[in-house]
């Protein structure tokens, strides 16, 4: 049954199924506590179109992927909130139109390229046939974002409940919040390759999700956030090899099954908490 792991591509695949999901649920604390998940989940479907322009003008390369991706998220982020002024209409709904829009267009250029294979990658996820290049830019975000988290927990937390008590003591909040922005996009675009963009939103926000239901400190819900991330890539990762099924999917079924048993624990805990104490 675990023949195929003797091959070294997929035991490399499947640490960086690991690597990513540990990223991805270490970050997916901040999405979760900063409440912007529909906005991550408009943008992981924004940087599409960048990818695919970077792509035809340039060819398909990982440096030039990532500056395609986080030019077309900024413009998608920027043009939310100024046609968001000028509109009748809320942020999230410009987001919206935003985002199917710069999507439909990333399906278009798709079209265009004649080896679309590389580039459908990004839209459907392949783990396994991530390049050297793409695995080691993947690993170095990973390390970057869980740093700057680790980091920076303190002044991130502040701003995000108290951003005025967090000013008088000094922190740039505006250069944090744009500066953490950047960090998801960088993220974001690691984790298109490995599930892609359609189900980059539950990699990224899921495994908080889930962990919110158990843990009810902040300190800790970054690390095991991370930790189930990792969990639930590598067990969706195994599941997918032995079931033969897509591997991107399959782990994002995991970890959401991984949320809904969560939630089925909190509330028999919670009942069993309210009936010991009526007794």
């Amino acid at each position: 049954m675990f023949e195929v792991f003797e091959l070294g591509l997929m035991r490399r695949a499947l640490l960086a199924a690991v690597m990513i999901g540990f990223t991805n649920g270490f970050v997916s604390a901040f999405v979760v506590l900063h409440r912007s998940p529909l906005k991550l989940g408009a943008l992981s479907h924004s940087v599409f179109p960048g990818i695919a322009a970077v792509v035809l003008l340039a060819g398909l390369s990982t440096v030039g992927v990532y500056l395609g991706a986080l030019a077309a998220a900024a413009l998608v982020g920027l043009g939310a909130v100024f046609f968001a002024r000028k509109s009748m209409v809320g942020e999230e709904t410009v987001l919206a139109v935003l985002m199917t829009g710069a999507f439909a267009t990333g399906v278009m250029m798709l079209t265009r390229y004649e080896g679309a294979g590389g580039l459908e990658d990004w839209l459907l996820g392949n783990i396994v046939g991530m390049s050297d290049a793409d695995l080691w830019m993947s690993y170095g975000v990973g390390v970057l974002a869980v740093t700057v988290l680790a980091v920076l927990r303190r002044p991130i937390l502040a701003t995000l409940f108290e951003p005025d008590v967090a000013a008088t003591l000094g922190v740039r909040t505006s250069v944090l919040n744009y500066g953490l922005f950047a960090l998801l996009i960088l993220v974001l675009v690691t984790t298109l390759q490995a599930v892609g963009a359609i189900l980059a939103l539950g990699f990224i926000v899921t495994p908080a999700a889930t962990v919110r239901q158990l843990v009810g400190s902040v300190r800790g819900l970054f690390f095991w956030s991370g930790v189930t991330g990792a969990l639930g890539a590598g067990l969706g990762f195994l599941g997918a090899t032995i079931f033969n099924q897509p591997i991107g999917a399959f782990m994002v079924v995991v970890i959401t099954s991984m949320f809904l048993l969560a939630v089925l624990i909190r509330r028999l805990r919670d009942g069993y908490a309210s009936r010991r104490h009526q007794h």
